[in-house]
């Protein structure tokens, strides 16, 4: 796109979203209740289509961003990096209903589905001329925002009040929650219907805007969480048939500003650097790249289910040489880590052993990563000079997504048939620098179900979506609790020895873990919310 379209299309998400902001002003007294208080603004908005495409610009503010990484830093696979974070005390399973980072979760939700709902009882209400198609569009891009936060508020915290339009300050305090089942049909629902209002793809200025596929894409997901397999495998077969996706060449390029916008890219968050912006080159950086503050960082959990690679052979990861634990992995690891040796943004090299003597060292300071590791993914040399200015787009689905989805359903239905190999094999070695050997016939259903999560794992980490995964598997009782590891080096004595990341053990308790607690404050405005189990 050319980048004067390109920086018009982002200038205009940024102002729509102050218009909206301002349109629904108040709404925060009570998070369901989605009646704007000022009705002037209604009196001079809503009149024509212009007013439309500004407010459903705005809808897009309240996906995800760098808000991903910190549900991957409560799994297995990463790590909050100082212990008196609030997201350390989920790790450390010392949290409440009163956590704020639940609150925040729980409240931006229902922001973004209010500020839909919203939406969508006011469009119709312009006057003169209009192009019906564009605004069946517009309706259909706002439903599928609104569906992708139920999404996420049904594999967080279960059961939860399915709000469809706003409500008066009372009718929020009434509201009761739905059954999962509920919640997942009406997600199916709309992510159908509004796929056929969307379009394949977009040009000039619309580019970022949702399409039919990531419709599609996020109703492969929504019933792959749901246990729905087989609705998966055919949401996800409608994207793989119409060959108009592929893998990016280069995983080590695919987060960065010179991949954004390629044919991999299904969703994602879109910044405008300097104007309307995201912080994550500050927030995942090492230390010594402009003061990083390291907040989340690997674990050896992550590092060790990149498997080595011996020939032909693809073996367990266990499998690797101690002294040099990083040698001959899946490329990916590479891609997706800063491991010692590694230059750095600034052209300084990564020596994050204890006894290294660098900024990076671990124990060097509370903020240096504690177990050795950084993440790399969408850390851009482009924003070390003015990292909190950042205007690298944040993925939120992409093609490997759903082939992967496509495989794991497959197989969870019995379905284990050369398709499923062939998505398998195509996330394993179509990218020009991960060339991992082909997956063949595997008789036993348990040893590639295996496969499969850990190929999820390994291609998706740092993408938030691996919190779902553990959930979903139910494995999280059994990968979550226990200390946290990080690097092995030499020591000062030649001895081979592994980074213990800190002196708190994490804990995962199977009777209550597995959902969030609703939010306390919610509770207490609302006496028909019913509490999760054992909170």
């Amino acid at each position: 796109m050319n980048f004067y379209n390109y920086l018009y299309h982002k200038r205009n998400l940024f102002y729509a979203f102050m218009i909206l902001s301002l349109l629904t002003a108040g709404c925060d007294k009570d998070l369901l209740n989605t009646v704007p208080t000022d009705r002037l603004s209604e009196n001079i908005f809503w009149k024509s289509q212009a007013d439309v495409e500004l407010a459903v610009n705005a809808l897009y503010n309240d996906l995800d961003g760098a808000e991903i990484f910190y549900l991957d830093a409560l799994t297995d696979i990463a790590h909050v990096n100082q212990p008196f974070a609030v997201d350390a005390y989920i790790e450390q399973g010392t949290y409440d209903a009163s956590s704020s980072r639940l609150y925040n979760t729980w409240s931006n939700a229902y922001k973004g589905i209010g500020a839909v709902n919203y939406f969508l009882a006011n469009v119709n209400k312009i006057e003169g001329s209009k192009n019906e198609a564009l605004i069946t569009r517009y309706i259909s891009e706002a439903r599928v925002l609104r569906a992708y936060q139920y999404i996420k508020l049904a594999y967080l915290f279960g059961k939860v009040p399915l709000v469809k339009t706003p409500l008066t300050l009372q009718e929020g305090r009434e509201v009761q929650q739905a059954e999962l089942v509920e919640i997942y049909d009406f997600i199916d629902k709309e992510l159908e219907e509004a796929a056929a209002g969307l379009p394949n793809f977009y040009s000039g200025n619309d580019i970022g805007r949702i399409t039919r596929w990531a419709a599609l894409g996020l109703k492969a997901r929504a019933d792959l969480y749901a246990g729905r397999f087989a609705a998966a495998v055919k949401a996800a077969k409608l994207i793989i048939d119409s060959h108009q996706f592929e893998l990016y060449p280069s995983y080590a390029t695919l987060f960065s500003y010179a991949a954004e916008n390629n044919k991999e890219v299904l969703l994602d968050k879109q910044f405008l650097e300097n104007i309307y912006t995201q912080n994550v080159f500050s927030q995942l950086a090492p230390y010594s790249q402009q003061n990083g503050q390291s907040t989340y960082v690997p674990t050896k959990a992550l590092v060790d289910s990149y498997v080595t690679i011996n020939g032909q052979v693809i073996t367990d990861a266990a499998d690797y040489d101690v002294k040099n634990p990083y040698k001959n992995r899946d490329p990916r690891l590479y891609h997706s880590v800063f491991l010692d040796g590694d230059q750095l943004p600034s052209g300084a090299i990564f020596h994050p052993a204890p006894n290294s003597g660098t900024a990076d060292a671990v124990g060097s300071t509370y903020i240096a990563s504690t177990t050795g590791f950084n993440i790399k993914k969408y850390i851009d040399k482009k924003d070390l000079s003015n990292p909190s200015k950042s205007g690298l787009n944040i993925m939120l689905l992409r093609y490997a997504e759903v082939l992967l989805t496509f495989a794991e359903a497959k197989i969870e239905i019995g379905e284990i048939d050369e398709s499923v190999y062939t998505a398998i094999n195509q996330v394993r070695n179509s990218r020009n620098d991960v060339k991992l050997p082909n997956i063949n016939a595997i008789g036993d259903s348990e040893q590639l179900r295996q496969l499969v999560r850990r190929e999820r794992t390994v291609e998706l980490a740092f993408e938030g979506l691996h919190l779902a995964d553990i959930r979903r598997w139910k494995t999280a009782e059994k990968v979550v609790p226990g200390k946290v590891y990080g690097i092995t080096y030499q020591n000062n004595k030649g001895e081979t020895v592994v980074v213990e990341a800190a002196s708190e053990r994490r804990v995962f308790d199977p009777l209550k873990h597995y959902l969030w607690p609703i939010p306390q404050r919610e509770i207490n405005l609302n006496s028909n919310l019913r509490q999760n189990p054992n909170w």
